[in-house]
């Protein structure tokens, strides 16, 4: 197993290109199944996550390519709709195959994803809202089994709350669904974006795209025809160098991002002190003369991430005075700060909120890594860090950060991935 070890504190200096976004191109590769035609993305993000829901169409029987961070994939031939228990296990948005496999196949058994280490995200959702386009739902050793032989049926869906994989399942379902289907309280995020834009492309008509409600009419089974796209740049990965910049007082700079996706985070950063000057697809931060304490509230987009809610905690403990980081949407995604706690960090946890009290002076220490974000926290807190930090368990890292080692390395960070 390899582990990071991180030798601070560091100063970080140049240019960074951010990745394709993880989360925009699984759904986008989950819609494939919505085509018999062959289909090319560019810009995926070599990640564990992608190769796993590789993996998955494989096994269904999908026939791809996959090089330089470009997908050709054709889904004419699929055997099989069975996404079965030791792919789904080791990642939860394996369910997203579930909307497009029933929709045009009128069939299909998904593992259900179980439990999640930062907390409970159930399929509820999905499962209601299938039923209320006419498909037949059992739950039988453990797998979702959907049939609708004669097809899915628009209908008015409300969410109960805002799910973004629930909201990108249904849609996929409603593209090929006979009659208009309305969605409310649909998720806002670029990533769901995205997908009604790929799909509109593809022959879907649509209205409300970007908004909480949708209208989709369907195409009664009729196959799609994708025309070759690429992913947006991942906003997630961008406020992760954002953070990294600004808790080791450097000047950086970002390639291909879309800074009207990052709108909640920098508005943070400039809260800290610190200033960004936006340049068409780049952005550079230059650091705060002295950090300065912030309140967050994790909450949907456009609110402020949860996914960058560990980072944001890092950079608190180098920020003058007291920061309040409420975690409104997941109810274990503080583990994190036990780890951060062996640094040496000052953080209070009363219910859903963390108080820190800063600055700090963080020491290095052996860490491990709890999920793909709080890998990513330990990361910053050990640049910022005197001393070696070594950071194990960073097989979450690979799962949605590409080669962040080696970019790191490239801006000056002392960091070496070694094996155990």
């Amino acid at each position: 197993m390899d582990y990071l070890s991180i030798t601070g504190p560091s100063r970080l200096e140049g240019d960074i290109v951010i990745s394709g976004a993880k989360n925009a191109a699984l759904p986008l590769i989950a819609a494939t199944l919505l085509s018999d035609e062959p289909c090319r993305i560019d810009n995926i993000p070599d990640v564990a996550d992608i190769r796993t829901m590789l993996k998955l169409l494989g096994k269904l029987g999908s026939r791809f390519t996959f090089e330089d961070h470009t997908l050709t994939i054709d889904n004419e031939e699929i055997v099989n709709t069975r996404a079965t228990y030791d792919i789904v296990k080791t990642m939860r948005a394996s369910i997203l195959v579930l909307g497009p496999l029933l929709a045009r196949f009128g069939h299909c058994e998904v593992s259900l994803p179980g439990g999640c280490a930062i907390g409970q995200r159930p399929i509820d959702m999905h499962l209601k809202a299938l039923e209320q386009m006419g498909a037949v739902i059992d739950i039988k050793n453990g797998y979702v089994v959907a049939t609708a032989p004669e097809g899915l049926s628009g209908a008015r869906i409300i969410f109960d709350k805002v799910t973004v994989t629930g909201s990108e399942n249904i849609i996929m379902a409603a593209a090929l669904a006979r009659g208009r289907s309305e969605l409310i309280n649909v998720a806002k995020e670029p990533e769901v974006v995205q997908l009604c834009e790929v799909l509109q492309e593809a022959g879907v008509k649509m209205e409300g795209v970007g908004g909480d409600e949708l209208i989709i009419d369907g195409t009664d089974r009729k196959p799609l025809n994708f025309e070759p796209f690429s992913i947006i740049p991942d906003r997630i990965e961008a406020g992760t160098y954002l953070c990294a910049a600004a808790i080791t007082y450097s000047t950086l700079t970002l390639h291909q991002v879309r800074p009207d996706h990052l709108d909640a985070v920098t508005a943070k950063l400039h809260e800290t002190g610190c200033r960004i000057d936006e340049n068409g697809t780049s952005m550079t931060i230059y650091p705060a003369a002295k950090l300065r304490a912030f309140e967050i509230s994790t909450t949907e987009y456009p609110g402020f991430p949860t996914d960058l809610q560990a980072q944001f905690m890092a950079l608190a403990t180098q920020a003058e005075g007291v920061s309040l980081i409420e975690e409104r949407l997941f109810e274990n995604r503080f583990m994190h700060v036990s780890e951060l706690q062996r640094l040496g960090a000052s953080i209070h946890l009363k219910g859903h909120t963390a108080t820190l009290n800063g600055p700090i002076q963080l020491l290095g220490a052996d860490v491990m890594a709890t999920d793909l974000r709080a890998s990513s926290a330990l990361v910053l807190a050990a640049l910022a860090a005197t001393g070696v930090t070594n950071v194990h368990r960073i097989y979450h890292l690979d799962r949605g950060y590409e080669k962040l080692h080696e970019k790191l390395r490239s801006i000056g960070a002392r960091i070496e991935r070694l094996k155990e």
